[in-house]
């Protein structure tokens, strides 16, 4: 009998990164992945609804958000509290050099920009939630995610081209910019 490994997740995220690199996505089937790792069919199911969701499954960035904005300082505005848990991002995400070839990997797919599209939003949404239950007014909320997202991607660009950077750093140096612009 096999010895059974662990970390079947992981293992088929990185099979299904292989795997689009080298093949595409549109060209890669589930089998294949599975395979790769080392896996069943039946057992990808388990972790992820379709192909796409390998790239994106799990909401542990949005609940690490969420969770910070929820638990930030009172005294903090709304957009400090956002930037402030913005900032502690990394303490989630994968490698640098995961993220650099997913990057590549969704750029180079429309039906996985689109998802990427929808895992940002839904992110946006859930943190325009946790500023509404600090009591903040919709239409605020909303516009303050919106602008703490733009610096968060300028940010996240900077941090994946700089491998010395600090993240929170960059997410302040982002801020201090924008603000910059209409001092």
């Amino acid at each position: 009998m096999p010895r059974w490994e662990s970390d079947g997740k992981g293992r088929l995220e990185r099979a299904a990164l292989e795997l689009f690199e080298t093949q595409g996505f549109e060209r890669t089937t589930v089998a294949q992945i599975a395979r790769t790792a080392g896996l069943t069919e039946r057992s990808f199911y388990r972790y992820f609804p379709d192909k796409r969701e390998v790239l994106f499954a799990g909401n542990e960035l949005e609940a690490h958000l969420v969770a910070r904005v929820e638990a930030s300082d009172p005294v903090l505005t709304p957009i400090e509290a956002v930037l402030t848990a913005l900032g502690t991002a990394d303490e989630v995400f994968q490698s640098r050099e995961f993220l650099l070839r997913r990057v590549k990997v969704i750029a180079a797919s429309p039906a996985l920009a689109e998802r990427d599209l929808i895992k940002l939003a839904d992110i946006a949404d859930a943190l325009a939630r946790a500023l509404r239950s600090r009591g903040v007014e919709p239409g605020k909320a909303r516009f303050i995610i919106d602008v703490a997202m733009a610096i968060s991607r300028r940010a996240t660009s900077r941090w994946l081209a700089d491998p010395d950077a600090a993240f929170s750093a960059l997410v302040a140096q982002a801020a201090a910019e924008l603000r910059d612009e209409w001092a």
